[in-house]
């Protein structure tokens, strides 16, 4: 599937590298299929490798390798962040009120990481009871555990699902090469900040959530496996009704856990673009266009570098790698990140 989807948008940059430059003149010295061949080829070619050399830190390292490579694609670009908020200082785009917005912007990207963090820590504890059993001479069971929910389960997938498919449309304008088609109006009417984009975007985060939670939980499943081993919910019936009472907690946390979802993914480009109101049809469009304010309307024009999703992958990266160190430190396995010498972990 990444092959597919790499020779497919790799077709598309070929297509629009071609097409780019001055009247008359095309950026790519030799256009036509050698040209988009060898693009293609190039650029898949480039993300095979990628897949493979993340695949490849999976097994010899810590945490997931793909999403390590992402997250340091992301990182690198912090100083240019940095250089950026110091132009903005220099420039006061916002004149006398510069200094406030940025205060503002800080402030507001300081609670939206600590609002990601307490997120992605937060877990619904199910209380689960086993009963005592007698094997030969000993007593098994009988102890208390829980069995942790977490509100977003579904990790940075939801967003990317729906942002890939947000851009298809475009793609297919772009290959049709017409105003007038059909893709084209509805690639206008999906760009970032339309009304329409923002509730496709929702919509689908939302659904993608529960759509990636019902691949990889089953709470059927899980309720037959507790039954088989004696456990039980306190106060809830083994087997069907145990079933029933996860997939409703399920559901709501789940649902929950894509509106968080999609407002962590919205705010950044609300910033940058705006909530384009006044593009709603008739009477609404106008009295948004009169009554609300510029800045909601056009974004604050400023280039917010961590948007939703990356935040969310440096965030979600950040704290998965930090406790499966911690896991390998408190297991005193320490194969894959050290080779000499002893590692002292904080728990030990």
């Amino acid at each position: 599937m990444t092959i597919v989807l790499s020779a497919f948008q790799s077709f598309t940059i070929a297509l629009t590298l071609e097409k780019q430059g001055l009247i008359g003149q095309s950026l790519v010295y030799h256009p036509g299929p050698r040209f988009i061949l060898m693009t293609m080829l190039t650029l898949t070619t480039g993300s095979a490798f990628i897949m493979w050399l993340g695949e490849q830190i999976s097994d010899r390292g810590i945490g997931n390798g793909m999403s390590l490579i992402i997250f340091a694609g992301i990182v690198v670009g912090l100083p240019n962040a940095v250089k950026d908020l110091l132009d903005k200082v220099n420039n006061k785009p916002w004149g006398s009120f510069t200094p406030i917005v940025l205060i503002m912007i800080l402030a507001l990207m300081v609670a939206v990481i600590a609002f990601i963090v307490f997120v992605e820590g937060g877990q619904r504890r199910i209380p689960v009871q086993y009963a005592k059993r007698v094997m030969g001479r000993r007593v098994m069971g009988g102890q208390m555990t829980y069995l942790p929910l977490r509100v977003n389960s579904g990790g940075v997938i939801p967003p990317i699902f729906a942002s890939s498919l947000l851009t298809f449309p475009q793609t297919l304008a772009l290959i049709a090469q017409s105003k007038s088609h059909i893709f084209s109006r509805f690639a206008d009417a999906i760009k970032w900040g339309e009304p329409l984009y923002t509730l496709l975007y929702v919509t689908l985060i939302i659904f993608f959530a529960f759509f990636y939670v019902g691949i990889i939980f089953n709470p059927t499943e899980l309720a037959d496996n507790m039954r088989k081993y004696g456990g039980f919910v306190p106060g809830i019936r083994p087997g069907r009704n145990t079933s029933e009472y996860i997939n409703r907690i399920l559901t709501r946390l789940t649902f929950v856990g894509g509106v968080y979802l999609a407002i962590v993914c919205l705010l950044p480009e609300w910033m940058i673009s705006g909530i384009h109101l006044q593009h709603l049809p008739g009477a609404i469009g106008n009295w948004f266009d009169v009554h609300m304010a510029r800045f909601v309307l056009d974004g604050l024009g400023f280039s917010f570098y961590f948007g939703g999703t990356s935040l969310l992958i440096v965030v979600g990266v950040a704290m998965d790698t930090v406790q499966q160190l911690e896991a390998q430190l408190v297991m005193r396995n320490y194969d894959g990140f050290v080779r000499k010498g002893r590692v002292r972990g904080r728990r030990g």
